[in-house]
């Protein structure tokens, strides 16, 4: 019989406290108070997203009636509905955003070895946003269109594990490729773009910080060809050559060589025009790692259906920002308890066993094994035949 924690115990044993304290005391998360901590909300708000909660009055009811188990799960205060709405509201969103970068950390050294289908030693980002609707009367901090409003998610996600290394909230109202400019380039990476970031000025800029760039080309690119290298058509590859920008700004702006590479997607029938600084890799390579970048877009896909990242529990700013950040380290926390323990089970299957055993006095490896049940025929040589064949 299993005498130890309960899984969320369990879970939460794997949360770095120390560095959460201290991102809590940097922006004086707990300054006057008494009751209900920072600690407590973030436990909350995880709890929240793991099992799939509609509302503050749908986590006070659940939490309400497991009141004997929350204390040994590490929430001390008294949970309520205007409690947990007033938290969300006035504590500074900063500290769980600081507190989802530790935890980056911690999933990304931990899924650095992972494959994910290109044999390169490099770090490859896949960069894309995401936005995500509201109302433009409810949420008039966020505007998009004239009677709409939207929030984006711009991220920069590690296709080793699909970890993001870097998030960035913004109002929908802000172009993709401002992102450019908040991105500390690292060098030797390489980062893959949409014809949305492209930026000759900017991507200039990585290509002076020794980083590496595949981005899908505009139809109205205007260039000069140096020359060609040889390609093999049998693989739908059209052409692989070194151009020079030929208009007045963009050769401005990039003066130096570029390479372009045009492929024919047979899965989608389209031809894909590519644009990248790394004349080393072979054009096999850059079209198979172009085709990493859908990494991120299935990251989105994951998030919003498996999240509450989509329907808020509070209006302010401060309120959606603190819910995505705690979102994003329940996703993390999620990936790092799965990649430590060793799990061979998805992410999705992980948290829907999750969802429904948080509070299970339960080891986690033993509700995650799959155990078959077999059924064994055995012949008794007492049954008597009742027809005879």
């Amino acid at each position: 019989m299993y005498t130890g924690k309960n899984i969320f115990a369990q879970l939460t044993a794997y949360l770095p406290l120390k560095a959460f304290h201290r991102c809590v005391k940097k922006y004086r998360g707990d300054y006057r108070v008494h009751s209900f901590s920072c600690y407590d909300q973030f436990l909350c708000m995880a709890f929240a997203q793991i099992t799939y909660r509609e509302s503050l009055r749908d986590i006070e009811s659940c939490l309400k009636a497991m009141r004997d188990k929350l204390y040994h799960c590490g929430i001390r205060g008294n949970v309520s509905r205007s409690t947990l709405s007033d938290a969300n509201e006035n504590r500074d969103w900063r500290i769980f955003a600081e507190f989802a970068q530790v935890l980056i950390s911690i999933a990304r050294r931990l899924y650095h070895h992972d494959d994910f289908g290109v044999e390169l030693e490099e770090t490859v980002y896949a960069l894309d946003s995401t936005t995500i609707d509201l109302c433009l009367s409810v949420f008039p901090w966020a505007p998009f269109r004239k009677t709409k409003g939207a929030i984006k998610l711009h991220t920069l996600l590690d296709v080793r594990g699909s970890i993001p290394s870097f998030i960035w909230i913004s109002d929908g109202k802000v172009h993709d490729v401002n992102i450019l400019d908040d991105l500390l380039p690292e060098p030797g990476a390489i980062y893959l773009m949409d014809r949305g970031y492209l930026d000759f000025a900017r991507l200039y800029e990585l290509t002076l910080a020794s980083a590496f760039f595949i981005i899908r080309a505009k139809q109205n690119f205007k260039y000069r060809r140096l020359y060609s290298n040889p390609v093999d058509r049998s693989i739908y590859i059209i052409c692989d050559q070194i151009v020079v920008l030929s208009g007045f700004y963009p050769h401005k702006n990039y003066p130096e060589k570029i390479r372009r590479i045009k492929f024919y997607d047979a899965k989608n029938d389209e031809t894909i025009v590519l644009m990248t600084n790394n004349f080393y890799f072979s054009v096999q390579t850059i079209c198979q790692l172009y085709k990493c970048r859908w990494k991120v877009e299935i990251f989105f896909k994951w998030i919003k259906q498996h999240l509450r990242i989509k329907a808020f529990f509070g209006t302010s700013e401060n309120a959606v920002k603190t819910q995505i950040w705690i979102a994003i380290s329940a996703y993390l926390l999620i990936a790092i308890v799965k990649k430590r323990m060793n799990l061979d089970i998805s992410l999705y299957t992980f948290l829907q066993i999750l969802s429904l055993t948080l509070f299970e006095k339960d080891d986690i490896l033993q509700i995650v094994n799959e155990i078959e049940y077999k059924t064994g025929y055995y012949k008794n040589c007492n049954q008597l035949n009742l027809f005879d064949i």
